[in-house]
């Protein structure tokens, strides 16, 4: 038995992984869209990969396997999903199919696919990103949404009540979107020449009637096509606009149960509109007097260090463990997350700049309920707000016997950090 692991270089979860393989006991096997020409730079025996390119990097891992068979496939992160799903196909394995895959990194095609299936959306239309968005303004319905087709984690989406706010917001995506296919910038998603391989999606900006509500995150694990809920996360700050920054996610959730069902129905639906078929999922919903809306759902699990928030079973499993068990073909539909409420706060970057420091960490880590404050940025790393940003300051965990205990505990954390952010380039002593 042989697990392989597709993450981005720069993953938070590769080490988790890596840990609860050790604890199952299944040998794992590394895959990354690491530098192509340093054999081994990291020393771990990874297979080197292009997330940019997944037909060709399926065929690696094909002719990989077959000097060393794997018997089951996960990937974290966006980037790897497609690659991981078509690598998985080859070798006749448990994942999930790449056309979902692909639905799901595709917002006009999850858009499609949702409409198609009877689930509430928003008007929605998606335009060419070297369009005059000034010929445009006039079949937009106000407020609206623009959003990067292919993006995550809130990255390039704004919001817009008028036309001015419109026209600004599209040259603005439009913008960051080059950025992203210019390899000398930062933020670029492949090391390839201007225009090689880019994603159809970085051609296309998605506008979208704007949602009103609350909005709630779902983490599952989709088994022949059947929704394991995980857990169902309340965000409690107001993601209203003109940037759609996360914080705080709490669970269990405070809906009644009768929306929480309805929820988890919801996503159902939509695992089956997309054609997810097996492994975790993250999805994204918001809840309105019309009902429940879905905005998107990711074939991975949740980003960041965020899995940390959640544990299962008497034994207080962590996420990753119950993932690699999954994959490995083992039944845990029986394990349900902890009594404990429990959540995370991802720290915002509150402005553009250098990352000096910070002050109060272990004020924030004798506050009640909290169990951990990690703190991911690096001295001098450049900090990127929203929406061009992709990254937080790190990570605030609370655990407690009620979720209005642990938001109160990660806003008190919060309260306690003080970040210094210099304007100017750090100078090298």
């Amino acid at each position: 038995m042989r697990l392989l692991l597709l993450s981005n270089t720069t993953g938070y979860q590769a080490n988790a992984f890596r840990e609860a393989a050790q604890r199952v006991g299944v040998p794992l096997a590394l895959a990354t869209d690491r530098c192509h020409v340093l054999e081994d730079p990291w020393g771990d025996a990874a297979l080197a990969v292009r997330f940019n390119d997944p037909e060709h990097s399926a065929k690696t891992i094909e002719d990989q396997a077959r000097k060393t068979p794997f018997t089951a496939v996960v990937a974290i992160g966006d980037a790897p999903t497609l690659t991981a799903a078509l690598a998985a196909e080859r070798l006749g394995l448990p994942f999930h199919p790449p056309a979902a895959v692909e639905a799901c990194k595709n917002k006009w095609i999850a858009r499609e696919r949702f409409k198609a299936a009877g689930l509430s959306v928003p008007w929605y239309k998606r335009v060419p990103a070297d369009e005059n968005p000034r010929e445009l303004v006039s079949e937009v319905p106000f407020p609206c949404v623009l959003k990067p087709l292919g993006l995550s984690a809130s990255r390039g989406v704004i919001r817009a009540n008028v036309g001015s706010e419109f026209v600004e917001a599209f040259h603005r995506i439009g913008k960051l979107l080059k950025q992203m296919d210019d390899p000398t910038q930062p933020g670029a998603q492949s090391d390839n020449q201007p225009g090689e391989n880019r994603p159809q999606e970085n051609l296309w900006i998605q506008v979208e009637s704007y949602i009103p509500g609350q909005e709630f995150a779902l983490e599952g694990l989709v088994t022949n096509g059947d929704l394991k809920p995980l857990a169902l996360f309340d965000k409690p700050d107001p993601l209203e606009g003109p940037y759609f920054e996360e914080t705080i996610y709490v669970t269990p959730s405070r809906l009644p149960y009768s929306v929480q069902s309805a929820m988890v129905a919801t996503a159902q639906r939509a695992v089956k509109a997309l054609g997810l078929t097996n492994g975790p999922i993250h999805a994204e919903m918001r809840l309105n007097d019309n009902g429940v809306w879905m905005l998107e759902v990711a074939a991975r699990p949740i980003g960041g260090l965020c899995a940390r928030a959640l544990l299962f079973g008497r034994q207080r499993m962590p996420l990753e463990e119950l993932i690699v068990r999954h994959a490995i073909g083992e039944d845990v539909s029986k394990l349900e997350r902890e009594e404990a409420a429990s959540g995370v706060m991802m720290i915002p970057i509150p402005a553009a700049g250098f990352y000096e420091g910070v002050k109060g960490v272990e004020q924030a880590q004798r506050v009640p309920g909290v169990h951990s404050v990690d703190i991911t940025a690096k001295l001098q790393q450049k900090l990127v707000p929203l929406p061009e940003g992709a990254s937080y300051l790190g990570f605030i965990f609370a655990r407690g016997n009620s979720a209005m205990m642990v938001e109160e505990a990660l806003r008190r954390a919060h309260g306690c950090l003080r970040f210094q952010i210099s304007a100017d380039i750090p100078v090298v002593r």
